[in-house]
């Protein structure tokens, strides 16, 4: 292993180690982290806009003499306008022209996706050839779409069968957001695990290296360890000064 790769691993890990101290309050070691992460994330998709983005849909289609892509790079450029005060108002006919094709484009797709095929595999008749289990899913997405349909019929009093109807359909509603806030929590954690078996890597390497590569691994455990101390014993200072002075 060289120096070259055990010093971005070091430094992957101290940021790592510095986004995680927010967790015990906001402090300039965090603030370093995020101004880094937010500067390299611009960076890297500035890049990639440019090459997967501008060059090969503008530059090498205008090369290839279809001079009309000159018009949504003439909008693209007017768009820059919104950072002048005098001239701000410029910037207002791209961006209506963007959002006027944006939805255009998002709401058929939208429809399709998450309406159109929605109410196909609703209509279908449940397949117990392919297995029970998969019959009885159909059943489900029957009942807890037509539930949750109940749920929103307010042109009626959710009395009776109908107010049961509807009672299920809070619960199917009520099930569908905790699967999606258990999914969201459940990727953050994911996230959370990658940084630590890589602190877990970073730690193996530094001890496992040998040579001056294990010097400099410890030398940077100290450090971390000594601006832990110190502020630890701000900490403290700070809570028994106001009970000393009164």
């Amino acid at each position: 292993m060289d120096w070259g790769t055990f010093l971005w691993t070091t430094i992957g890990a101290l940021l790592t180690l510095a986004t995680l101290s927010f967790l015990y309050r906001d402090n300039p070691f965090y603030k370093i982290a995020e101004h880094v992460f937010v500067g390299v994330s611009v960076g890297y998709f500035t890049i990639i806009l440019w090459y997967n983005g501008l060059v090969p849909t503008l530059f090498d289609r205008l090369a290839d003499g279809k001079w009309w892509y000159m018009l949504p790079a003439i909008l693209g450029v007017l768009m820059w306008f919104r950072f002048s005060k005098k001239l701000s108002w410029i910037s207002r006919y791209p961006i209506a022209v963007y959002l006027g094709i944006g939805t255009g484009v998002a709401i058929p797709l939208e429809m399709q996706n998450r309406v159109s095929r929605q109410l196909v595999d609703t209509m279908s008749s449940p397949d117990f050839g392919a297995g029970f289990w998969s019959g009885f899913s159909d059943v489900v997405i029957i009942v807890g779409v037509l539930s949750g349909l109940f749920y929103f019929f307010f042109s009626k009093a959710h009395t009776g069968v109908f107010g049961g109807v509807a009672k299920l359909g809070i619960y199917i509603l009520m099930i569908g957001f905790g699967a999606s806030f258990g999914y969201t929590v459940m990727g953050r954690i994911s996230l959370f695990i990658q940084r630590v078996q890589s602190l877990r890597d970073w730690k193996d390497m530094g001890i496992e290296a040998g040579g001056g590569i294990t010097i400099f691994f410890w030398v940077v455990v100290m450090i971390i360890v000594l601006l832990i101390l110190l502020e630890l014993i701000k900490y403290l200072r700070n809570r028994t000064t106001p009970e000393t002075a009164g």
